[in-house]
């Protein structure tokens, strides 16, 4: 560690990840490699049936497809690194890396945001305009819409990331953390962060409140509209279009709310645990989240189970 009163710049950074609780790590070193592999082969294969499979080919089974592979990227430039700090007893990583890591992560998370309100808008269009559905959501819309949220998340998180580096960390250079997380690694710079306090309010509103917003507002037209349809059958399968997109929005930004809104322990033994807390809880938000997106999409779809199983009958017979 650098002393806190030492002047040199920080090369490197340390992260204690569980290091005050060790004889949790290999548990949740199991545990957390066990749902990685879930989340590589559950979003590896809806990937693949998004691509093969021609009656999944519609806006919605597209966004489907680019979620799954966000949930890759995601995981992918944080969990070898929580994996390999349960491991080793030397949790350093480097600068450069720290930057590649955040930038990653903040990219990923913003798409994703940008990812679901485009998704809650094809709902939207399926449910309320079902007759100028193919003229709305055309190829030449909803591909530059996937692409535009790459994009658009890719360019905040440049940005975030550049801000914070390009501050001095003189100090401590311990992050309490997994990964480095960007409010973590901003409590370690000795300089003025104001400007990235800003920055990242703007960013949290454009990419957090604006889909927050958009979100309900879509859905509630969606179920005005299948309240309308006379029929049980018929309101049983226009919500059934739009329930594995809705729950998860709901897991998504449920935990994204219960992190940072819930009320934090003064007192010394529960700081200790409410700092355990907050690790294991990222770790839902990081890995558990993830998980259970192509589990969701999956169980919840009976085209994708019916192209899962066909995918399956494929592979079988080619071995």
């Amino acid at each position: 560690m650098v002393s806190s009163n030492q002047t040199s710049p920080v090369i490197a950074f340390v992260l204690l990840g569980l290091s005050a609780h060790p004889k949790l790590e290999k548990t949740f070193f199991m545990l957390i490699l066990l749902m990685y592999l879930v989340i590589l082969l559950g979003s590896g294969v809806l990937i693949l049936v998004t691509i093969l499979d021609s009656c999944l080919d519609t806006p919605m089974y597209f966004f489907l497809g680019n979620l799954s592979f966000l949930g890759i990227c995601y995981t992918t430039s944080s969990v070898p690194l929580i994996l390999n700090s349960f491991l080793t007893p030397r949790k350093t990583i480097s600068f450069s890396a720290c930057a590649v890591q955040m930038f990653l992560s903040f990219a990923m998370g913003a798409t994703e945001c940008v990812l679901l309100s485009m998704t809650a808008f094809d709902r939207y269009v399926t449910i309320c305009n079902p007759l100028r559905y193919s003229e709305v959501m055309s190829k030449a819309t909803y591909v530059p819409m996937a692409a535009s949220s790459w994009v658009a998340g890719s360019t905040a998180s440049m940005v975030q990331t550049s801000l914070a580096m390009r501050l001095p960390f003189c100090g401590d250079n311990i992050i309490n953390h997994f990964t480095c997380e960007i409010l973590a690694v901003l409590k370690l710079t000795c300089a003025d962060i104001s400007v990235n306090v800003i920055s990242m309010g703007v960013a949290n509103v454009i990419f957090l409140g604006v889909p927050v917003l958009l979100i309900p507002f879509s859905y509630v037209f969606i179920i005005a509209t299948i309240l309308r349809i006379p029929s049980a059958e018929g309101r049983k399968k226009a919500f059934s279009t739009c329930s594995a997109h809705l729950t998860v929005v709901i897991v998504f930004y449920g935990t994204i709310l219960f992190m940072y809104g819930k009320p934090k322990s003064k007192d010394l033994l529960g700081a200790d645990k409410q700092d355990l807390a907050d690790k294991l809880i990222s770790l839902f938000y990081g890995v558990v989240t993830p998980m259970l997106n192509p589990i969701i999409y999956s169980l919840r779809n009976k085209d994708v189970k019916a192209a899962v199983r066909s995918l399956y009958v494929l592979v079988c017979l080619t071995l």
